[in-house]
């Protein structure tokens, strides 16, 4: 079992890659979606305990953030990745742009995650990380880590 952590601003392609990469084998828990942490927590707690894969869709953008999923996960032995999505902000505003209603993220809100971002380490307790670009026809070039 897998537990997949997306990393980067808002705009970056992370639910773009879920839904073209792994909506079929993990299950998506995004706070946006769910809306609250308790119900989060819920299905976390229950992708657990069914051993079921699942992929953390929110920014993530620091260690404390991150270890709300790591801890649990390492208590499971529950084998972790991460995806750091390095996309400048420009791009991540252009992306945003073309979202509708509350899909929409405030410019302001994507360039304060750009600003507390912490790029992630193996450290943390993931078993493996990869870096992700983005291209323009809406793909990605993913590499492994590069420390």
């Amino acid at each position: 079992m897998e537990a997949i952590i997306l990393i980067g601003i808002q705009g970056s392609g992370k639910t773009t890659f879920y839904r073209d990469r792994l909506g079929g084998s993990h299950v998506h828990i995004n706070l946006d979606t769910l809306r609250t942490r308790r119900r989060e927590g819920l299905l976390l707690q229950e992708c657990l305990d069914s051993k079921r894969p699942f992929v953390v869709d929110n920014t993530n953008p620091t260690i404390e953030a991150r270890r709300r999923y790591l801890e649990p996960s390492q208590a499971a032995g529950v084998l972790e990745v991460g995806y750091y999505f390095a996309t400048d902000i420009q791009t991540a505003l252009e992306r945003n742009a073309r979202r509708l209603g509350r899909e929409c993220v405030p410019p302001k809100a994507i360039r304060a995650t750009r600003n507390r971002i912490e790029r992630p380490s193996l450290e943390e307790g993931f078993a493996e990380l990869f870096y992700l670009q983005s291209l323009a026809d809406g793909g990605f070039i993913v590499e492994s880590w590069k420390t």
